[in-house]
């Protein structure tokens, strides 16, 4: 069972981030292309696998983030486009590994990799995109980017082990969940903003500051994206209802709800999650206990929390149409489903 959470904006209207797309259209394009000339082997199955996970339907919003945000510092060059590509490349292998990791079956509605080629083939393939990445860091000669990407990918792959160690702890607090996301989700966010600024040889205030934007908005993405695995119907959500339910992941609606509730509901955490001894009724009724303690619609207000401060955080920037661009996105991570 999945119940739609309306998250909707105050204003009444849908935010999207058509204007950010458009303003990136051009360099979106020839990251495009770059992908698919890079994605090239002789090994048949390499481009095929890769391609299936990378034409999915995703909205490439990693590497949008450092075309815009290169845009927004004034640059003319061409460097942002292959380190645009590489952020694509990390972010591919990580989905890739994440799938296998997870045996997902389903991702943006179509069966994953793992499902169609097996998990012996997209691990490989993820190693592949994740040293194909490599290449264009070293292409691009930067020691500064390279220090910057390599140590976004370690921080990712520790971010996904150290919620290999928390998930069926239901004793995770708040604390070490938010420490798994920032490593996880954020910290490429976070890394593909400041890559605007450097090829912009922008001064350091401009680099911390599309950081700290890519930072918060990537935590306020991750926080939308464990309410909607509790709220959003699989057509929408391009994934079944409820998978880190079944796979004892513990988000921030978990804690909450277990934080607020009685010992009879604590109960049933340690038995669905912990144990993962879960029956057919248990997903409805773990939906019915986070309503209950308003962990869906509290977790809502975490995200939007750090939305503020992503806002806050391009405040050293002029105002512009890419800025302006920039904010709407927020709001569009925060008030969707999709």
């Amino acid at each position: 069972m999945g119940i739609v959470v309306e998250l909707e904006n105050k204003r009444g209207k849908k935010p999207t981030f058509d204007v950010l797309t458009a303003i990136v259209a051009e360099d979106m394009a020839l990251v495009n292309q770059l992908i698919l000339k890079r994605m090239e082997s002789p090994v048949a199955l390499i481009p095929q696998l890769a391609g299936h996970v990378i034409s999915a339907g995703g909205k490439r919003l990693r590497p949008m983030l450092t075309l815009a945000s290169a845009k927004l510092c004034g640059y003319h060059g061409e460097r942002h486009i292959m380190l645009a590509t590489c952020i694509e490349f990390i972010h591919t292998a990580t989905l890739l590994h994440d799938d296998v990791v997870d045996d997902s079956k389903l991702r943006r509605g179509l069966e994953t990799a793992n499902s169609v080629w097996g998990n012996q083939a997209s691990v490989l393939v993820g190693d592949f995109l994740f040293s194909r990445s490599f290449e264009l860091m070293v292409e691009d000669g930067s020691v500064k980017v390279m220090g910057i990407l390599s140590s976004a990918s370690a921080r990712l792959a520790e971010g996904e082990v150290m919620q290999l160690l928390t998930a069926n702890d239901t004793e995770t607090g708040e604390s070490a969940y938010l420490d798994v996301i920032k490593a996880k989700t954020a910290k490429l966010f976070a890394a593909s903003c400041r890559l605007g600024a450097i090829v912009a040889d922008r001064p350091s205030v401009e680099e911390e500051g599309l950081e700290a934007f890519g930072m918060n908005l990537g935590v306020a993405f991750q926080l939308i994206d464990d309410v909607l695995d509790y709220s959003a119907k699989q057509a929408t959500l391009g994934k079944t209802v409820g998978d880190d339910f079944h796979e004892g992941k513990i988000t921030l609606p978990v804690i909450l709800a277990f934080r607020r509730g009685d010992d009879e509901e604590r109960h049933f955490w340690r038995r669905t999650l912990g144990k993962l001894e879960q029956n057919d009724n248990d997903l409805e009724r773990a939906i019915s206990i986070m309503q209950k303690h308003h962990a869906l619609d509290d977790t809502v207000d975490r995200a939007r929390h750090y939305g503020a401060m992503a806002r806050d955080s391009l405040g050293i920037f002029p105002t512009s149409e890419t800025k302006d661009a920039l904010v709407s996105l927020i709001d569009f991570c925060i008030e969707r489903p999709y």
